[in-house]
């Protein structure tokens, strides 16, 4: 297991960019941590923003090794993106390797933050952008750092932002009248690792996994144990993969519950542009789709 980066004075939580201005006529260099924040970037930024995702496709935030090419991206960036929360503990170690001193715009500030209740030691989730409102917060604050690096630019901002938000209010809606069709006793979904927190929260579901919020973590032969009983209890008869993670311990759970794999989860990552999940909101609607179709009774 890659021991846990830390940031280091780098930003805290901090909304004002460090941006330097791209040349008149040509787009703002951007790059974002990985690439579920990289697209709502890109749909805030339009043609006036050319993003980099750090992180690829099907990668996995929490054990990305950065390269020196990421270190290059960082350096040539006009702004920089992090979700923020301790999810991009690599941070650290990357702005140091590649001289970077500026200061990356969190998008998370605003956010009211998840703790999984029960905990032994209480540790904030880092995967807001489950929960679409979260998204709608994200998107403002992209807006608001954009316009301080381009001010030329603000009103296509602001009207690109406008639009998504107006799209990701739709999603939002969609998915709360899809969970609504599900009695709330079978509204159960058993994953990888706890990344399903803020959908829990907003949508009224119950995630169970055997690994923690980090894939970075190992979960105890304990832990396995009792999650195996609670599913036995539950009657959870569906598990999903996701596509950053490995899916060895899922799969030993639904083992020795009799559980049936019910597809692939798109946690924390985007699929390539020809996969089920390209972008966000696309993302949003494959997981819902597939989570209901488990939990729907048969």
């Amino acid at each position: 297991m890659r021991r846990l980066i830390p940031v280091l004075g780098l930003c805290g939580f901090l909304a004002a960019p460090c941006a330097h201005a791209a040349p008149a006529g040509h787009p703002l260099h951007a790059v974002a941590s990985f690439t579920v924040l990289a697209d709502v970037v890109a749909q805030v930024g339009g043609g006036h923003v050319s993003v980099t995702s750090l992180v690829p496709p099907d990668g996995d935030p929490h054990e990305f090794e950065p390269s020196p090419d990421d270190a290059r991206q960082l350096r040539q960036a006009d702004i920089v993106f992090m979700s923020g929360e301790g999810l991009e503990s690599w941070f650290g170690r990357l702005a140091h390797a590649a001289g970077y001193q500026g200061r990356p715009v969190i998008v998370s500030n605003g956010i009211s933050a998840y703790t999984q209740p029960g905990a032994g030691q209480p540790e904030t989730d880092p995967h807001v952008w489950n929960s679409v409102p979260n998204v709608i917060i994200w998107t403002n604050n992209i807006r608001d750092a954009l316009i301080a690096a381009d001010p030329v630019d603000a009103e296509s901002f602001r009207m690109s932002a406008a639009r998504y938000v107006t799209r990701l209010k739709a999603l939002d809606q969609d998915i709360r009248v899809q969970i609504a069709t599900i009695p709330a006793d079978r509204r159960r979904v058993l994953t990888s690792h706890d990344a399903f927190g803020y959908f829990g929260r907003a949508y009224g579901v119950t995630f169970m996994a055997p690994q923690g919020l980090s894939t970075e973590t190992e979960a105890s032969a304990g832990d396995v144990a009792a999650l195996i009983d609670q599913i036995r209890h539950t009657g959870i008869t569906t598990y999903f993969m996701e596509n950053a993670t490995d899916p060895r311990l899922v799969q030993q759970v639904a083992h020795a519950t009799g559980a049936r794999p019910g597809g692939e989860l798109y946690a924390e990552a985007l699929s390539p542009a020809s996969g089920p999940a390209p972008d966000y909101i696309a993302m949003m609607r494959h997981n819902t789709d597939l989570m209901i179709a488990a939990m729907r009774p048969h």
